[in-house]
């Protein structure tokens, strides 16, 4: 733990102030703490660039989430590392599940083209029929996912390209594209079942 300098806000004066929107407070709060929280973060992620984009999130989280914090239940730093841990863990397990629907997706897509033994009209009507479907599945997901996966995946952007472009962090991008990939599958799933 950091040691004081002398007359330096103690961490319960910080978190009073952030309760009371003092962007000053959360500011020394970073500065005191982001080393500890960045190294615990790195400890379930691995990830120079997510825990970076990570820890941006969890200060952000700890602006928002300040009034959750009472000095009876424990101290500023315990309930900080709790929150990070939470959602390094939470980070982590995005990740995972992201990368698990990227390869089923990756899979039935090399799959399709055998699943396709007909003549050229007839698969020119598949083809066309699969990408009403798939519009018609896009166009229910929520703007920001829509938003995602038509730069993903139908201008071939990077998701740092996205990150950048749309002025989102990375973490929220990666989110986004798991979250509608996943719906889409879902939504082509039930499609499939009501043909």
């Amino acid at each position: 733990m950091p040691e004081l300098e002398p007359g330096a806000p103690t961490d319960l004066e910080l978190m009073l102030g952030i309760q009371a929107e003092d962007p000053e407070a959360l500011a020394q709060l970073y500065d005191r703490y982001n080393g500890i929280i960045k190294a615990l973060i790195l400890r379930v992620i691995h990830n120079e660039a997510e825990a970076d984009d990570l820890l941006q999130e969890i200060f952000m989280e700890i602006w928002n989430q300040a009034k959750n914090f009472s000095a009876q239940k424990g101290k500023p730093l315990g309930w900080m590392v709790t929150l990070a841990r939470r959602r390094a863990i939470d980070g982590l397990r995005k990740k995972q599940a992201y990368a698990r629907a990227e390869e089923r997706l990756q899979q039935e897509t090399e799959q399709q083209p055998d699943a396709w033994v007909h003549n050229a009209t007839e698969e020119e009507i598949a083809i066309g029929d699969t990408r009403v479907l798939i519009r018609r599945v896009i166009s229910v997901l929520p703007p920001a996912q829509q938003q995602a996966i038509e730069l993903a995946f139908f201008r071939g952007m990077s998701q740092r390209e996205i990150a950048a472009n749309t002025n989102t962090p990375l973490g929220t991008v990666k989110t986004r594209l798991e979250l509608g990939l996943k719906k889409i599958y879902d939504g082509l799933k039930e499609l499939r079942d009501e043909l």
